[in-house]
């Protein structure tokens, strides 16, 4: 922890199914809560790629914005989660000499996975939108088993009778 930050680990990016959301899972690695941020499609396929390391031909905005730091001899010492407002996380680009960036949460991430950077939220955004990681197992306990059942259901299972109809639903 430094100065009411506590260090997370970005553990990847999953799409929820359901909701039809992105959603990038930060994981507070000393006090088992994981911060869920729901980003963009964009902006999760940017994490995830910066996370697996790939480099397309032309470089994409993190890709751009990375190179840039290092054109102008910047480096990036941490990325800060800071504030949710009205439902959207606030993040700073905290370079090494001191400079804070202004950023989106989820650019912030984008960037921090291809320089290596640690991600540190607030405490207090902890507090507020974390999950113990009990609580996300069994959130993803629940999707796993919706999963499973869509898995075996057929529209078949959709078909409206009415009561005493003995007809299989067709005319």
């Amino acid at each position: 922890m430094r100065d009411g930050l506590i260090e997370m680990q970005v553990l990847g990016v999953r799409r929820q199914v359901p909701l039809d959301q992105v959603v990038v899972l930060l994981l507070d690695v000393d006090g088992g809560r994981v911060l869920p941020i729901v980003v963009g499609l964009s902006e999760g396929q940017a994490i995830a790629a910066g996370q697996a390391g790939v480099v397309p031909p032309r470089p994409m905005t993190h890709d751009l914005l990375v190179s840039v730091l290092s054109t102008v001899a910047a480096t990036l010492d941490r990325v800060e989660i800071v504030a949710l407002v009205d439902g959207v996380f606030h993040a700073a680009l905290v370079l090494a000499d001191g400079r804070r960036i202004d950023s989106r949460a989820s650019d912030a991430i984008a960037v921090a996975v291809r320089t290596g950077s640690p991600v540190l939220c607030d405490l207090q955004v902890l507090a507020e939108s974390g999950l113990e990681v009990q609580e996300a197992a069994d959130q993803d306990e629940e999707v796993e088993e919706f999963r499973a059942f869509l898995d075996t259901v057929s529209p078949d299972d959709f078909v409206a009778t009415d009561e005493g109809d003995t007809s299989n639903g067709t005319s």
